[in-house]
């Protein structure tokens, strides 16, 4: 594309709306590819190997998407979550308290409910960690389109939780989801992100460093048996988000700046478009709601999540020090609660990881995450348009100014001279309905007493 073009795009896609509908449309296209008169192209293409084979990538591509596009998307979120650390709401131990609290039972809960639904049916408890996920870009493109004037502190209230909640996900992946590890690779791996590491401390530049580096980093912990995508989560946390004197951006914000386009143009909606194809036919979505590995899913995103971001932020609120910003209200905070539901990339991810061995029921996890996440959509659009339709009226009224004097008729209702002006354009309104009458009487029929002219 040319320079205007590409710029162009390139901003569109770092935003949050934009990367959500993306994200949106390849599931969308994932979900008829599957279930259309071509499904088995998808499943061909799902199982098509590709990559070198001597250094054990030679992988279908499911598991390049798994394991290689959502590498970029964990370093964005490793940015990210460095961001907030340095210089964002985790920063400061007191704003931090909440929404920290919020991520660790919005996945503590959500992990019981599964285990007692499946405890009690005689499910798989493999599962527990699938419905412990939020998705960023999906929640914060639902909280984008429909809160327009929301007070900017829920948005920072659920990046945080969100940013928390991959940290917390990433290390369950890490910890219950590595099956052997290989401990030369792991060595390198380590050797490779220290050189990453000080290169950065050394202030080296250039792309044509960094990039290689970082490909073989990735490649080495992929061998090492730990998921790939650590590997992603670990260089961007090492890198520098706090700015200098005179600096406008930090390295990590200019590369994140770089990147993001990357992550929520490419790696994100491919992803979503070879692991959101499930069958969605109606035997598949009735077990859905019979399975108890699946029931367990749905009632973990729905209800799970938002008792838990909920139950936790209260109680946190009500027998600690900790505060809720008191730019949001609790109905907020319920709203926050129920698109914290929407857990849809990483928990796809771990659906796969959880069942890798039993394709059937990895096929029907995935249409929980799907049907589970959809209904905390719902929910959660529902309650945000209530809550945006109350700012709205609170920002019309405080930008209301009758008066016509340049200031907010709310910060003036006390002082006599405002009184004064709205008599005086109510009197001159007054005035000109009275002329108008007037008129309309003086045109209506003086020169016929009866009325009866055109009767």
């Amino acid at each position: 594309m040319p320079l205007p073009e590409r710029n162009f795009v390139a901003d569109a896609l770092r935003t949050e709306t934009v990367g959500g509908i993306l994200l949106l449309l390849a599931a969308v296209a994932a979900l008829i590819w599957a279930n259309s008169p071509v499904s088995a192209s998808y499943e061909s293409t799902l199982g098509f190997h590709f990559g070198v084979a001597s250094l054990h990538l030679d992988l279908s591509v499911a598991h390049w998407a798994a394991d290689g596009l959502l590498t970029v998307f964990f370093f964005v979120a490793g940015i990210e979550l460095k961001r907030e650390l340095v210089a964002g709401e985790l920063r400061s131990p007191a704003a931090a308290a909440l929404p920290v609290v919020a991520a660790v039972c919005g996945m503590a809960v959500p992990a019981l409910v599964y285990v007692i639904v499946n405890a009690t049916g005689g499910g798989s408890l493999q599962g527990w960690a699938v419905p412990t996920a939020t998705d960023i870009a999906f929640a914060l493109a639902v909280l984008a389109v429909i809160g327009t004037s929301l007070p900017s502190a829920l948005r920072a209230f659920l990046l945080t939780l969100a940013v928390v909640d991959d940290l917390f996900a990433i290390l369950i992946i890490a910890v219950f989801f590595t099956s052997s590890i290989h401990l030369a690779a792991l060595g390198l791996a380590v050797v490779g992100l220290a050189v990453f590491w000080v290169l950065l401390r050394k202030e080296v530049h250039g792309w044509y460093v960094y990039v290689p580096l970082a490909l073989v980093n990735w490649a080495l912990m992929h061998a090492s048996g730990v998921h790939a995508t650590i590997a992603g989560v670990a260089m961007g946390l090492m890198l520098r988000c706090h700015r200098r004197e005179g600096e406008e951006q930090s390295p990590g914000e200019h590369i994140e700046h770089l990147v993001r386009p990357l992550s929520a143009g490419l790696a994100v909606p491919l992803f979503a478009l070879f692991s959101a194809g499930v069958s969605v036919s109606g035997g598949v979505l009735g077990d859905v709601f019979a399975e108890p590995e699946t029931l367990g899913v749905v009632l973990g995103l729905v209800v799970g999540k938002a008792v838990g971001v909920f139950g936790g932020t209260w109680l946190t609120a009500r027998f600690t020090k900790a505060e809720l910003n008191p730019e949001l209200a609790w109905a907020d905070v319920l709203a926050v609660a129920s698109l914290a539901g929407i857990g849809f990339t990483v928990s796809l991810l771990i659906g796969e990881l959880a069942f890798a061995g039993d394709p059937v029921l990895t096929s029907e996890v995935k249409a929980a995450v799907l049907i589970g996440s959809l209904i905390s959509a719902i929910l959660a659009g529902t309650l945000l348009k209530l809550r945006n339709n109350r700012y709205r009226r609170l920002v019309d009224e405080e930008e209301r100014d009758d008066d016509l004097d340049g200031i907010p008729d709310v910060y003036v209702q006390d002082d006599p001279a405002y009184h004064l002006r709205m008599a005086a354009i109510y009197e001159a309104k007054a005035a000109e309905h009275r002329r108008l009458a007037e008129v309309a009487r003086s045109g209506s029929g003086d020169d016929d007493p009866s009325g009866m002219i055109g009767g």
